[in-house]
């Protein structure tokens, strides 16, 4: 897959393509209307996501323009414009999804994910996260382990696929706190450790070799 992003808020934008990236898939990224209006009529996009307050172009224009041109290309308006009348204006601009600013990436990708589907644009989309023998289906949401399934919490769910997108690289209790949890980390809870144990015990006691590590003093990692 392939995804067009146009933000000219420079942290942000490097924050997703990152997140993408890890994902395996491509993206191009402009910095403004001008450029993210060059970019989509010279090259094929899968999905393109475009912040609404951009330099000499805005999303809303870019938008109705990219849609004129290529009706059936999937538009994901990210803006902190987060009013009713904002909304309309953007889906009557020919927005297919609008999310609004502050966002969880899982959510926006998810939504990417979900509209290259619908739009038949990349029959390819990796739908399957494979760790060994453990696979995490994230359509059917449900998880194998040696072709055994295995059945977890929503919250145990999310944790796992956290770990597998981000396979063989340590993830800090901060990361998880801010990323599946969705709060700012409490030094003094220790909820996190307890939902690690929780998925040990479900992905790795019956099973060889043993994934889920502990790196002492730095977090989690998923790896064989």
């Amino acid at each position: 897959m392939k995804v067009l992003l146009v933000e000219d808020e420079v942290s942000l934008a490097s924050f997703i393509r990152k997140g993408i990236e890890s994902e395996g898939y491509e993206i191009d990224v402009a910095y403004d209307g001008l450029v993210g209006q060059h970019l989509a009529d010279n090259n094929s996009y899968d999905v393109i996501v475009l912040d609404v307050n951009l330099p000499h172009v805005n999303g809303f224009t870019l938008c109705r323009h990219i849609k004129q041109n290529s009706p059936r290309l999937p538009v994901l308006l990210l803006t902190a414009l987060d009013s009713l009348p904002d909304k309309e204006s953007g889906f009557g601009a020919g927005a297919d999804d609008y999310l609004v600013k502050p966002f969880e990436f899982r959510e926006l990708m998810l939504r990417i994910k979900a509209l290259a589907r619908r739009n038949h644009a990349f029959s390819g989309l990796k739908t399957v996260l494979r760790v060994a023998d453990l696979e995490l289906d994230t359509e059917a949401h449900s998880v194998k382990r040696a072709g055994q399934r295995i059945e977890l919490t929503a919250r145990e769910y999310a944790l796992l696929e956290y770990l597998m997108i981000n396979q063989g690289r340590t993830v800090s209790r901060v990361d998880i706190a801010e990323k599946v949890w969705d709060l700012h980390f409490d030094t003094n809870t220790n909820v996190i450790d307890v939902y690690i144990n929780y998925l040990r015990k479900k992905i790795d006691k019956d099973f060889s070799p043993k994934l889920l590590h502990t790196v002492i003093g730095m977090g989690y990692v998923l790896r064989n």
